[in-house]
């Protein structure tokens, strides 16, 4: 029979929880890419609507997140108060 591992805890998150959360992990290979910071968001959408989203990136040639990246930045662009 083979050894269990011991038992990990929870690790303690830190007291200031806006630098927890934006602070990544590890280097991105999309980094170059991407903002300094990055936020993963969900939505729902129907099973048609997601077909025909990865179709209209398909057929374009670029993934759907790039696809959607670039929707949201023609539809929320930054204000003119922002640093970007």
């Amino acid at each position: 029979m083979s050894e269990r591992s011991p038992k990990r805890s929870f690790v303690a998150r830190p007291a200031d929880p806006e630098s927890w959360v934006k602070v990544p992990d590890r280097p991105s290979p999309r980094a170059e890419a991407a903002a300094d910071f990055t936020a993963r968001l969900t939505i729902d959408v129907t099973a048609d609507m997601r077909g025909r989203i990865k179709i209209a990136a398909f057929q374009r040639g670029q993934t759907v997140a790039d696809m959607l990246r670039a929707l949201f930045e023609r539809e929320f662009p930054p204000s003119q108060g922002d640093d970007r």
